[in-house]
C-alpha cells in the first residue's frame, strides 16, 4: 500500500490480527507495509560524472547509456524496512497493490534497488479500499511478470529525466 492507513485497511479486510511495528504491520499470516511516496529515484547527472553537477550547454544533451537509481535520503529508513521485508526468507509471495503506471513504477524501483530475487510476485488491482474490493483484488492477483513488457512508468521517467 501507499501509506499506513491503507495498510491498516488491507489488514482489516484480511481479518488478520496485526501488531504495529516500525514501518509495517505483522501477524502470523502476513506482513503489510507501505511505500509512502517515492523511496527510490533516478540519480542526478553528477552521479555519472562530477563535472555534470553544474549545468552547461556544452554538456547537453546528457543521455546515459544506463540509468542509475538511488534511495531518497529522507525516506531511507522506510526503504531499509521495506527492503528487509521483501527479502525475508519467510516471505515467499509479494502482493503489490500500487495502481496505475506511477504506482507500478514506484514498486518496481523499490524491488530493483532492494535486489529482490526468487519471490512469487503478484499484482493486485483494486478500484477502492473496501473489504470486498481488497479481497477480490488479492484473489484475482496476477503474476507481476504479466506486466513486464514496456513498463510505461520507466519509459515516462526516462523521458522526463532526459
Amino acid at each position: 500500500p501507499k501509506k499506513p492507513s491503507v495498510a491498516q485497511e488491507f489488514a482489516k479486510a484480511l481479518h488478520i490480527n496485526t501488531q504495529r511495528k516500525d514501518g509495517y504491520l505483522e501477524s502470523a499470516e502476513a506482513i503489510v507495509t507501505w511505500c509512502v511516496g517515492h523511496l527510490v529515484t533516478m540519480s542526478y547527472p553528477e552521479e555519472y560524472d562530477p563535472a555534470l553537477k553544474r549545468w552547461s550547454l556544452e554538456t547537453l544533451p546528457f543521455i546515459p547509456q544506463e540509468f542509475k537509481y538511488e534511495v531518497i535520503p529522507a525516506v531511507s529508513k522506510q526503504f531499509r524496512i521495506v527492503s528487509g521485508l521483501l527479502n525475508r526468507t519467510d516471505v515467499d509471495t509479494i502482493y503489490a497493490d500500487r495502481l496505475g503506471t506511477e504506482g507500478e513504477y514506484i514498486y518496481r524501483l523499490v524491488e530493483q534497488q532492494a535486489g529482490v530475487k526468487g519471490k512469487n510476485r503478484r499484482r493486485v488491482w483494486i478500484d477502492s479500499q473496501t473489504e470486498e474490493e481488497i479481497l477480490r483484488g488479492i484473489k484475482e492477483a496476477k503474476d507481476l511478470k504479466e506486466y513486464d513488457n514496456g513498463s510505461i512508468g520507466y519509459l515516462r521517467a526516462k523521458e522526463d529525466y532526459l
